[in-house]
């Protein structure tokens, strides 16, 4: 954490002028920085259909990337809501093929809040997981309906940490695909490296908060944890620093002592970005993932000409209007597959 840097942003807030005043402060809410998991929810708000299920925005698209060629990233599926002709608006997440009936998406994907703002897993039979092609059009790939669901149990819903699921298909998909691998600790050591290649592939918005019927990939790079938490948490203290210039002016305080609180406040703000995630982008920014393409895979390319499952789509920094994705955003948080080999095998072994 770079505490200098988010010392500065306290100071220059507090400086004359600087500080919030009530009416600011009474005002509209500042813009969130970050985005929250794109959750099943929203996938049914963007469709328009099922109203039931409240709304919630969010997001991790595929942003500066390209379509696919067909056949390309043969284990990547598409989560869809029930009950209506394939097409891009019912597409609310992605996943990948691990086994013959078992698909790897994030935990979020499948976990949303009701109405009453209770944290529920969605009902096997309310979706489907498409199989077997790069393009959501009718008559593509093969629907296959989904037999149960499990989420990691140390996910929840109002976290980022643990976002990982499994999804059991009712039946082995009828179209051609393949599967893909998860490394183990150590593999994932290695591939986690700053600089290592990476592609992420996915359904989600793209420029102009398009949704497309056509897969798109986009290479981007592993990037240094410690580097995206210090990134993460200069853009939070941009915000949260409002709020307490303005609590600093009405309790009086004078610039030392406000900025010695606020930093001693920083010093217990957790890491975004825990060791059960992995962060990948590039350093120009304008390449990531977004809404729709959140439980998809991040993957590594091996020497053999074979991928590697390293990452699955969690979460990344939203844009200022706080409904899209940041277009420039460097990075974004991925589930670090590795850290739950251990999970994985233990449930599929004990509901096979």
């Amino acid at each position: 954490m770079n505490i200098r840097k988010i010392s500065q942003i306290c100071a220059a807030a507090l400086m004359v002028g600087g500080m919030a005043n009530a009416q600011e402060f009474g005002g509209e809410k500042a813009d969130p920085v970050m985005a929250s998991p794109f959750s099943f929810a929203e996938s049914q708000k963007k469709a328009e259909r099922a109203k039931e299920v409240a709304a919630q925005e969010s997001g991790s698209k595929v942003i500066g990337g390209k379509v696919a060629e067909d056949g390309a990233w043969p284990w990547q599926v598409a989560l869809v809501v029930g009950g209506y002709p394939l097409q891009p608006d019912i597409q609310f997440c992605g996943g990948s093929m691990v086994l013959d009936r078992w698909v790897l998406t994030a935990a979020h994907c499948i976990h949303m809040a009701d109405d009453n703002g209770n944290y529920r897993d969605i009902p096997a039979e309310r979706f489907n997981v498409v199989v077997g092609t790069n393009h959501l059009v009718e008559g593509k790939g093969d629907v296959v309906p989904v037999e149960a669901v499990f989420r990691h149990p140390g996910y929840v819903g109002t976290e980022f940490d643990n976002d990982i699921a499994l999804i059991k298909l009712a039946r082995a998909p009828r179209a051609p695909y393949r599967t893909i691998k998860v490394p183990d600790a150590e593999f994932g050591d290695y591939l986690e490296q700053p600089g290592v290649t990476t592609f992420v592939t996915g359904w989600g918005l793209i420029e102009g908060a398009q949704n497309p019927d056509r897969l798109r990939e986009v290479q981007i790079q592993m990037m240094e944890r410690d580097m995206c938490n210090g990134l993460l948490l200069e853009a939070r203290a941009e915000e949260a620093v409002k709020g307490f210039g303005y609590a600093a002016q009405v309790f009086g305080m004078n610039q030392a002592t406000a900025e010695q609180a606020w930093s001693e406040f920083v010093q217990h703000v957790p890491a975004p970005l825990t060791p059960n995630m992995i962060c990948s982008g590039t350093y120009e920014g304008g390449k990531t993932s977004c809404q729709g393409d959140s439980g998809g895979p991040l993957v590594v390319p091996l020497n053999d000409g074979s991928f590697i499952q390293a990452g699955v789509v969690s979460w990344g920094l939203s844009a200022k209007d706080s409904k899209t994705c940041a277009e420039n955003a460097i990075f974004s948080a991925y589930t670090r597959t590795a850290n739950y080999v251990g999970w994985l095998n233990d449930t599929i072994a004990r509901n096979n």
